[in-house]
């Protein structure tokens, strides 16, 4: 992976993140002196919502104190980080967030395509509240496709696919999907225009949605499927136009 931020990102757009993770850590009190896989986790989570975006430099000070944690544990959920690939070291700069590259495409939809349509078909876990937390999904994105707020959009994708990946009822694989969801959003970023990459899959986890809902759970998996493909596809050729 490189490190170059292709959208430009400020310092102005890290200000923001870091105080809404020192305004989250104070109400809900969250105290994580002693652990770096929490700090690990507030941090990837930022970078699945698509606050933190490639290239952006994480300040170890003034990270540490919006966390909440020591400059100690805080380098060590940053080399878990980086051993996840979703941030690197770069000579003189420190820790960035990861620019990813068209292998990186290929090899986390080679994951999914395997883990995502046996979730549907083969799932342990397809209670009334995991299905719907599907549906939910897609009327999340649906609200943001309303307002016109693409991020939101994106936002909600990355919701029904982790909402999907718990129907497999494995705490495992739904932490492996996290670190999943922090790369698929990086490569989202890439893309540069959001409306036109995630309109028509929006329609696709609708229709996903409804085949669960129904019970039709290898109709649902094979369109999931057919739809990562495409995806995939569809991220390659314009990653490696990019490069």
């Amino acid at each position: 992976m490189s490190t170059t931020d292709p959208a430009g990102h400020t310092g102005h757009d890290l200000d923001a993140v870091l105080d809404h993770v020192l305004a989250e850590r104070r109400r809900t009190r969250t105290v994580m002196s002693t652990s770096a896989d929490r700090a690990a986790r507030v941090v990837r989570e930022q970078v699945v919502e698509g606050h933190l975006r490639s290239g952006t430099r994480l300040p170890e000070e003034r990270l540490a104190g919006a966390l909440g944690v020591s400059r100690n544990t805080l380098r060590e959920a940053l080399s878990q980080l980086v051993a996840e690939r979703i941030l690197v070291r770069e000579p003189n700069r420190g820790v960035v967030v990861a620019t990813p590259d068209a292998d990186d495409v290929e090899d986390v939809y080679r994951v999914r395509r395997l883990v995502e349509p046996a979730a549907l078909a083969h799932g342990g876990a397809h209670t009334p509240d995991r299905v719907a937390g599907v549906a939910a999904a897609v009327a999340e994105g649906r609200a943001g496709l309303g307002r016109g707020d693409w991020d939101a959009v994106a936002s909600a994708n990355q919701h029904f696919h982790r909402a999907v990946v718990a129907l497999a009822g494995s705490p495992r694989l739904d932490a492996q999907m996290d670190l999943l969801l922090a790369e698929m959003r990086l490569f989202f970023h890439a893309m540069g225009d959001p409306e036109r990459f995630h309109r028509p899959y929006l329609e696709e986890n609708a229709a996903i949605a409804e085949l669960l809902s129904g019970g039709e759970r290898t109709a649902a998996a094979d369109r999931l499927d057919a739809y990562l493909a495409a995806a995939q596809e569809q991220l390659v050729e314009a990653f490696r136009a990019r490069d």
